[in-house]
């Protein structure tokens, strides 16, 4: 119990979870204003905006340069961290969600030619972010991690 009671004040890790679930909840909102469904999978799914990944790594880059200084080492691992995440979000992860719906369409017109298909379902192709994306998911986990800190650290 003291692990856990230690772990909900933690400024730092509770600023990261902070932000991944804001960013969760209005990727969410978001999604179900443009689509006009709700859509339950985008409360824990991957890409949309804006980006859960650059939220959660912002915050925990910015509470820890907070509580820590930008010269310790805590903010230099949380920082390379999350260089590394949101330039994989918007690189490598959105390709895929491109290659995915490329895919997706090919099946689809496969299956109207009447070729047998041996799929069960179609690919995800929300995986990554476009650069605005990630972008407003930093600028809301930095501004989570300095409201963490200045309100509930």
């Amino acid at each position: 119990m003291d692990f856990f009671n230690a772990l909900i004040h933690n400024t730092v890790f509770m600023s990261a979870v902070t932000g991944w679930f804001a960013a969760q909840v209005i990727k969410t909102v978001i999604y179900t204003c443009i689509t006009k469904r709700f859509d339950p999978e985008r409360l824990v799914g991957s890409g949309g905006m804006p980006s859960s990944h650059s939220a959660t790594v912002c915050a925990l880059a910015t509470a820890a340069g907070m509580q820590y200084g930008g010269s310790s080492f805590e903010f230099a691992i949380a920082a390379i961290v999350a260089i590394i995440v949101m330039y994989d979000a918007r690189g490598v992860r959105r390709e895929t969600g491109l290659q995915a719906q490329v895919i997706n369409e090919m099946m689809e017109f496969w299956e109207k030619m009447g070729q047998p298909i041996s799929y069960e379902e179609k690919l995800k192709e929300f995986v990554g972010h476009t650069p605005l994306q990630v972008f407003v998911g930093a600028l809301l986990g930095i501004l989570i991690a300095v409201l963490y800190g200045l309100f509930l650290g």
